[in-house]
């Protein structure tokens, strides 16, 4: 049959159609024979745009089908971050690069900072016995990683793997240089990174949980207990909670994941320290906040039976989640979880609004406006400005 060609879209580049047009070729698949055909031809593509740093065409290709088809955009996101994430080292053998996730929060500083040789030493050894496959050749980078410090933009990622690929092969460390490196703004509860590579041949395993004997439930146990100890002195002062290392872009999607309950988690612990108050006595008021479409929820702390918002924390959709999906629900689980026991939704669509003086989110109060968070002024000068 001959095949149909997509007219040219406004606003789409020859390179953003052609990704447009495999990508849903690779949807509509009904073999794998052909998801062969389409998987080759979008990875061709992908790499030579990877390699040329051609962020816009890529961006414009998903933002196109994120609108237009669901299934093709998650075929183009997928290929996108596994060519990324990944890389040839030799003719038999493949990069990854990986992440070691760990939620944080303190009442001051949570470090993004360079690690010493000895407790890099530690991890490796950790790594590899606990969450690592047997004979993977391993590099970690000498630095714990905040959000705003991860390499930006797929291509920048794919050059940071590539690096670390080649730091496996030789010194199995690389030195992350903190010149021009961005400021980390300073959040009450936050995630930071252990970013590694591995080489492995083609066709074995990465991961402990892909050996016969393995598990991913027993490998995370162990890495919390033996592992996640080492975090104790490069953290100091934070309360923290390990998630188990994996591929780059599925260990920073888990992390988000599971910081919306821990910052509702350390949010409680906070306010319970700091006030002197019990999780009985604390109130929570919870709202959807909308852009063009429901971006967020937001929730306010107050003191049972007064108005003024202490704290308030963001919990942003992640996925698949809309305005069908049971976030509320999952939001006062959490929230009961900690100890709360009056817990208020609000039927009202919030603007996505920001402090003009501050940039910090404004949130929901009791009488349905948006306000200022702010701490009785005998507690806020010892915590951190914005409040996550």
């Amino acid at each position: 049959m001959k095949r149909s060609r997509i007219g040219r879209r406004s606003g789409l580049s020859r390179d953003a159609e052609q990704l447009v047009w495999l990508a849903t070729g690779l949807a509509g698949s009904g073999s794998r024979a052909e998801d062969r055909f389409w998987d080759s031809r979008l990875s061709e593509l992908v790499e030579r745009l990877l390699d040329e740093g051609d962020e816009d065409t890529l961006n414009s290709a998903l933002d196109h089908l994120y609108a237009a088809n669901d299934r093709a955009y998650d075929e183009l996101a997928d290929l996108l971050e596994a060519h990324a994430e990944s890389g040839h080292a030799a003719d038999d053998e493949e990069v990854l690069l990986i992440a070691a996730p760990v939620l944080a929060w303190s009442r001051f500083s949570i470090p993004a900072a360079s690690l010493p040789a000895a407790q890099l030493a530690n991890l490796r050894v950790h790594l590899q016995a606990h969450v690592l496959a047997e004979g993977v050749s391993l590099a970690l980078a000498d630095f714990l990683f905040s959000p705003d410090q991860l390499p930006q933009g797929y291509s920048e990622t794919r050059r940071f793997a590539q690096t670390m690929g080649e730091a496996a092969q030789t010194s199995g460390e690389l030195h992350i240089s903190t010149e021009g490196m961005p400021d980390t703004a300073r959040f009450l509860s936050d995630v930071r990174y252990l970013l590694a590579a591995v080489v492995v041949k083609r066709g074995t395993p990465v991961f402990r949980w892909q050996e016969p004997d393995g598990g991913r439930e027993q490998a995370l146990q162990q890495w919390r207990t033996q592992g996640g100890a080492i975090f104790s002195t490069a953290m100091p002062g934070c309360a923290y909670e390990i998630v188990l290392p994996d591929a780059y872009f599925a260990a920073c999607r888990e992390a988000d994941r599971l910081s919306r309950p821990y910052s509702l988690r350390a949010s409680v612990a906070f306010l319970t320290t700091t006030l002197e108050t019990p999780p009985a006595q604390l109130r929570a008021i919870v709202a959807p906040f909308h852009d063009k479409q429901l971006e967020e929820y937001r929730i306010s702390f107050t003191r049972k039976g007064e108005d003024a918002v202490i704290h308030g924390v963001v919990w942003p959709l992640l996925g698949a989640e809309d305005e069908t999906s049971d976030v509320p629900a999952q939001i006062e689980a959490a929230l009961r979880e900690c100890g709360l026991t009056e817990i208020v939704h609000l039927d009202i669509r919030f603007p996505l609004e920001y402090c003009d003086d501050c940039g910090a989110p404004l949130y929901p109060s009791p009488d349905g406006e948006a306000v200022h968070a702010e701490l009785p002024e005998e507690q806020a000068e010892s915590v951190p400005r914005h409040l996550h």
